[in-house]
């Protein structure tokens, strides 16, 4: 095992950029962060490998500005391993490439069956990588050296994989497909964030009444601040379902709070005056949260026969015309086209020729590789729809 250190000043850094800037061809990079443990997504360990520099391991919170590194391999293709996991968090620090390849994107569009970093290696390279701290708290301080071993190891051998699946890609003829998804990915607006984000509380469903979901939504609201304010995951203060057990419960008194058994987590007695201003607040709420807000989410494919059969229909007949044609070009539909985006086409679309579909799917986001194999297909099988079955034609082969 290589014994590594971890850059944590501002000179350590310019010294490992300029290195790095000496290096050539594309640059590996990575992230861990300490989801679970703490209440943001920020990165405790960057990892950063490039040929003819060697391996950096980076400590962001005492380093702070990262401009020395972006300046040095900003221009540079990046080499990620599901990026879209690790971007926001190189966002926040201001660390953003120009161009990016996603070893697990590839993957994926390959068809290969396995797509995590260590199967990836393996199956490319021959190489096996242990995964024991993949779930590790990395805000931890000092880092372990076997976890600093684990961390080095998962950029040690990104350039290669990518470099084998550059011939895969090349060999599949899916090389601008690749190209088209990679610059996807890095151009994708972050999530908005949702109006009433208490709602996604497990177990919500079993509260009823107004007044009940506004103590929820008031003891939410209460454990994010504490989360925030302590840098810890709301989860590990009081679970889910402890917050609903307690509105349930709908107790007389912080002494009825404090008894009930299903009210538990690390802070549910420590911070018991939180937790009971929080259900007095709840209660004394004069605007209450509505029992269902507005929604586009569409209803489920099983009750479109009924909310809408011409609908139904033409899901029933898009949905094996695009399986086939993912099966064709072997890789997972949803890597074709999502889901969501052929039942939203389905449910509701603005024509039925190719040229409407093809506009839809571009509106939802698609890819034009992914219009130009589908669009034609799902138009004729949403006009085909409307025929007898002895009509339709089968899926393409």
């Amino acid at each position: 095992m290589a014994d590594y250190a971890v850059i944590d000043t501002a000179e350590g850094l310019a010294a490992a950029s300029e290195a790095l800037a000496g290096g050539h061809g594309p640059v590996a990079v990575d992230v861990e962060r300490a989801s679970g443990f703490r209440y943001s997504q920020r990165a405790y360990l960057i990892q950063v490998f490039r040929r003819g520099a060697g391996i950096f391991l980076f400590d962001p919170p005492p380093i702070g500005d990262f401009a020395a590194l972006q300046a040095a391999i900003g221009e540079e293709e990046w080499i990620l391993h599901a990026a879209s996991q690790d971007l926001p968090s190189l966002r926040e620090l201001d660390l953003v490439p120009r161009v990016i390849f996603d070893t697990e994107l590839a993957s994926r569009m390959l068809g290969h069956d396995r797509v995590g970093l260590g199967a990836v290696v393996e199956d490319t390279l021959g190489i096996t990588l242990a995964k024991a701290h993949s779930a590790s708290d990395w805000s931890t301080r000092p880092l372990p050296q076997s976890w600093l071993d684990y961390a080095a190891k998962d950029v040690e051998h990104l350039v290669d994989v990518r470099d084998a699946l550059v011939d895969e890609l090349e060999e599949q003829g899916k090389t601008q497909f690749a190209r088209e998804e990679f610059a996807a990915v890095l151009e994708r607006a972050p999530k908005a964030v949702r109006e009433d984000p208490w709602r996604r509380l497990s177990g919500l469903h079993t509260v009823r009444g107004r007044r009940g979901l506004a103590v929820a939504r008031s003891l939410w609201q209460a454990r994010e601040a504490y989360a925030q304010e302590q840098d810890i995951a709301p989860g590990r203060l009081v679970p889910d379902r402890s917050l609903i057990a307690a509105v349930l419960a709908d107790p007389k008194s912080k002494q009825e709070l404090a008894a009930l058994k299903d009210f538990s987590g690390r802070a549910s007695r420590s911070q018991l005056d939180r937790w009971w201003a929080a259900i007095e607040a709840g209660r004394a709420e004069t605007e209450l949260p509505p029992d269902r807000v507005p929604s586009d989410t569409l209803p489920p494919p099983r009750a479109w026969v009924d909310r809408n059969p011409d609908a139904d229909a033409r899901l029933k007949a898009a949905r094996p015309v695009v399986e086939a044609i993912a099966e064709q070009l072997g890789m997972p539909t949803e890597n074709l086209l999502t889901p969501e985006m052929l039942r939203r086409v389905a449910w509701s679309p603005p024509g039925e020729d190719a040229e409407s579909v093809a506009g839809a799917l571009a509106t939802l986001g698609a890819r034009q590789w992914q219009i130009a194999h589908t669009a034609q297909q799902i138009a004729q099988a949403f006009v085909e729809s409307h025929q007898p079955p002895a009509e339709r034609s089968e899926p393409p082969s």
